[in-house]
């Protein structure tokens, strides 16, 4: 008798990342390190790409995003993100060159939860993940 196929379900997921970076070398340093932390992961190239896969996919657990951008840049994505009330709540962590006093003073002010600076490091990134995305809001 032939064997049947398996139909073991898919392996979980600790959730939804959204990776938006006009860098495709980012966002696949970024994608590679959150997919072997257990997350499933959406990208986007820029701003106006992630409000549309946010539309597609539905909400994300965590938006990861760059602030220059070109069109519409991280902040402005930011603020779009907490006005709406379906994602507002999500958290959203910028990765960006610009690490200035005051460019960390726009991000908060954007209603960003956290302000990483380029270049990343995994572990501080995965940190940063942990601390704004427990495994337990999936």
């Amino acid at each position: 008798m032939p064997k049947k196929p398996s139909l073991a379900p898919a392996k979980p997921t600790l959730g939804t990342v959204l990776v938006v970076d006009d860098s495709r070398t980012i966002r696949k340093l970024v994608s590679m390190t959150m997919t072997g932390a257990g997350f499933e992961v959406v990208e986007a190239e820029d701003g106006s790409s992630a409000l549309d896969r946010i539309r597609e996919i539905g909400v994300p657990h965590l938006i990861l995003l760059d602030v220059a951008m070109p069109g519409m840049d991280g902040y402005e994505v930011c603020r779009l993100v907490r006005r709406n009330p379906d994602t507002q709540k999500v958290p959203v962590i910028m990765l960006t060159g610009k690490d200035g006093f005051f460019d960390k003073i726009r991000g908060r002010l954007a209603g960003t939860n956290a302000y990483l600076s380029k270049p990343l490091q995994p572990d501080a990134l995965l940190q940063a993940v942990r601390k704004h995305c427990p495994a337990d809001r999936t």
